[in-house]
């Protein structure tokens, strides 16, 4: 089993620590494998196998609990001495309904670590997070990163030039879903393959969980953001295109259908900044797809515009390097992203080529009009012949996907 090393490495870090461990993410992004990860970390650690309780709630194994009540009673039957720590590892824990009660009893009740995952953001609103204020971490997890994508892939080495861009090829065509480099190799069975996955996200965690009425408009309003991603776009506009189209709507209706989708992992939705007034604007935001393999699926060779592909994956990168991210505006110039954490910031433009000179004035635009002193730079598909431009730095994306950072 390959290794998820950023993910396993922050399970170690918050193990026998007294808060609940909550992985999130996209349905086959590899919330089981990490799990397994970890229950073999712990056997390595010295943890004997009956102190570790392991439950995956797809499986038939565990189709007769169906409520908190058989959980509890399941799980405490397999919990050994007291004076011992017990590792609960509980997969897709959002099918058993009423689980949270469960888990917080278990935390009163025992001597436990709790690991939990779910593909839907819903298992962290509500009551959770007031049985378990303060008692619970959010991991969440992507789909692979370029440099995993090369693990999978078996490439052991970073010095076949040719090799490395063949395979950024692939991850640029068909995403970075674990089980999508298997197939990659095959067109229609990575079709396939990507056509399950997204079906399983629609009818499981969106359509049946908040009980959608017209499935049909879900997946117009989906395909729509997939086809316009890196755009700035509103939930009148939706609507009123959507409307056009045959599909009579209202913006309400859509932006509580978008809630679903995010709340699935497989959207997400960036908010602008603006960069004078120092404010989040409220309206005219922009989406990303999880993955540029379902993004390409969902909107077709139609819709493929290589910038707003590019643009995609930088998102998802500096999202997995834990930044938080926002649009920039400064009066009419935008920034392609602005990305913080702690007292770090970065602004950064994503822009397919900068060779010819129109292009890269443009670029450069929004950052020379930053009157700050945080690090900017482009980031491009050019083999890079400069790497700083009136102090921007310029940077090959196979060069930034395959860089070390903290």
């Amino acid at each position: 089993m390959k290794s998820r090393n950023q993910y396993l490495n922050k399970l170690v870090r918050w193990k026998d620590r007294q808060v609940i461990k909550v992985i999130t993410g996209v349905r086959r992004c590899g919330k089981s494998s990490l799990l397994m990860l970890y229950k073999d970390y712990l056997e390595k650690s010295n943890v004997s196998d009956d102190h570790i309780i392991f439950m995956n709630f797809e499986s038939m194994k565990y189709i007769d609990i169906l409520d908190y009540k058989s959980l509890y009673t399941t799980i405490t039957k397999e919990i050994k001495k007291q004076d011992m720590k017990t590792y609960i590892l509980l997969d897709e824990i959002q099918l058993v309904d009423g689980w949270e009660r469960c888990i917080n009893g278990l935390l009163v009740d025992y001597n436990v670590d709790i690991y939990l995952t779910g593909s839907n953001s819903y298992m962290l609103s509500s009551e959770l997070a007031t049985l378990l204020s303060g008692r619970y971490v959010e991991i969440k997890m992507l789909p692979l990163s370029f440099k995993e994508f090369l693990d999978f892939s078996e490439i052991k080495t970073l010095n076949n030039q040719a090799l490395i861009d063949e395979r950024f090829n692939s991850f640029f065509r068909y995403g970075g879903l674990p089980s999508v480099t298997l197939f990659d190799d095959d067109e229609n069975l990575t079709n396939e393959l990507l056509i399950g996955i997204y079906n399983t996200v629609v009818m499981k965690d969106i359509i049946q969980k908040n009980s959608v009425r017209d499935p049909a408009l879900l997946d117009s309003l989906i395909r729509f953001l997939a086809a316009n991603v890196g755009n700035i776009v509103s939930t009148k506009k939706i609507s009123d295109y959507l409307t056009s189209a045959g599909r009579k709507t209202t913006s309400e209706t859509i932006d509580n259908y978008i809630s679903m989708v995010i709340s699935s992992f497989i959207i997400y939705k960036v908010n602008r900044y603006d960069l004078k007034g120092k404010m989040h604007l409220k309206t005219f935001e922009k989406y990303y797809l999880v993955d540029t393999g379902i993004r390409y699926l969902l909107a077709g060779s139609k819709f493929i515009d290589e910038g707003y592909v590019l643009e995609n994956i930088v998102y998802l990168e500096l999202i997995r390097r834990e930044y938080q991210v926002s649009i920039g505006k400064i009066g009419d110039l935008e920034v392609d992203f602005i990305a913080t954490k702690a007292s770090e910031k970065i602004y950064v433009q994503v822009s397919l080529t900068i060779s010819d000179d129109k292009t890269r004035k443009r670029e450069l635009k929004p950052l020379l009009a930053i009157n700050d002193n945080y690090p900017k730079c482009i980031i491009t598909k050019d083999k890079v012949a400069f790497e700083d431009i009136e102090g921007i730095h310029v940077i090959n994306i196979i060069d930034y996907l395959l860089e070390d950072y903290v």
